[in-house]
């Protein structure tokens, strides 16, 4: 029961907060001119939300901090190396995507950050990340009891842990599309997660996770079609990593690809449209990320958000079932 109180207040304090960050931070942005800037190559509907405040992802960001530091203070969660990990990914990750847009803005194009720079600073991160978990007694194999792997990889680990964090953060980041769609999965994805950690030991990443689900459900008040905020790099790139970076800390990383399957998808399309044009001088889809394919053939763009969060719904089920019994 205690859990539960736990659980439920950690979803209530995220929303709140970031439900009333929304109310202040939107026209500070606007007033600021912080607006996003859309790409030349998608089509009419989205050039009118040209000047819609980009960075919004610190409605969801900064109440996750907070609250989860006010409740570490007040002894409400116990401070784990594990969850000190998960802050230095979700704030790490953070400040790479405001910088990102930050620069974008200033630049008054879609190019903020080199994508050498980018890399850079994730390496930087996956290595703080290393280190810590190192310290701390991490294990360093892939272990997977009910398929019988056990796999020791020893410093390579290091490189699996990069691999995760810059993978599922720009999955996340090329998701982030449509109103609603990014929000919508992650908060689906953490409810997973949570249930996961939560069942397999994990409670203060589970209470973590819950709080970041109500700060979504939060920011998706002023994000759900027609959005008055787009969350931008800063968002997107923080939930990507810290949803890889929990995986691997709940050893869940082969649930990480159930669970956040339909950003799996969005990220093969883009694979596949590369490798097709190049092979077969053509494309294999009318336009990537696949949402925007759905677009093209005249989808309309609620419908489209509407399907790939019941998707999600199905592959997060799936991935508590399947991260629970491995």
């Amino acid at each position: 029961m205690l859990l539960l109180t736990k659980a439920i207040f950690a979803i209530m304090i995220g929303f709140l907060s970031s439900a009333v960050l929304g109310l202040i931070l939107i026209p500070m942005l606007k007033k600021l001119r912080f607006g996003q800037k859309i790409s030349i190559f998608v089509g009419e509907t989205h050039r009118k939300k040209e000047g819609t405040p980009t960075m919004g992802g610190l409605i969801f960001i900064l109440p996750t901090l907070v609250a989860t530091i006010g409740l570490i203070l007040t002894g409400k969660i116990t401070y784990s190396s594990s969850l000190g990990i998960v802050l230095l990914v979700f704030l790490g990750y953070s400040c790479i995507g405001f910088l990102d847009d930050f620069l974008s803005i200033r630049k008054g194009n879609n190019e903020g950050l080199t994508t050498y720079q980018k890399l850079f600073m994730q390496v930087l991160i996956a290595v703080g990340f290393f280190y810590i978990y190192m310290k701390s007694g991490g294990q360093t194999a892939w272990v997977v009891g009910t398929l019988g792997i056990d796999i020791e990889l020893g410093w390579l680990y290091g490189l699996a842990i990069l691999f995760v964090l810059v993978g599922a953060s720009n999955a996340v980041n090329l998701t982030d599309g449509l109103d609603g769609l990014a929000g919508g999965l992650s908060a689906i994805a953490f409810i997973a997660f949570s249930l996961i950690s939560l069942s397999v030991g994990f409670e203060d990443i589970g209470i973590f996770s819950l709080i970041l689900v109500g700060s979504l459900f939060g920011y998706l008040i002023y994000n759900t079609y027609p959005a008055k905020v787009i969350m931008g790099d800063t968002g997107s790139l923080a939930l990507g990593a810290v949803m890889g970076a929990i995986a691997i800390l709940t050893h869940r990383e082969l649930t990480l690809l159930v669970v956040a399957g339909i950003f799996v998808i969005e990220t093969l399309s883009v694979i596949i449209q590369t490798f097709w044009v190049v092979v077969f001088k053509r494309k294999l889809f009318l336009m990537t990320p696949i949402h925007h394919h759905f677009e093209k053939l005249g989808w309309v763009e609620t419908d489209i958000v509407k399907l790939f969060w019941v998707g999600g719904l199905i592959l997060a089920m799936a991935g508590i079932i399947f991260g629970v019994w491995v």
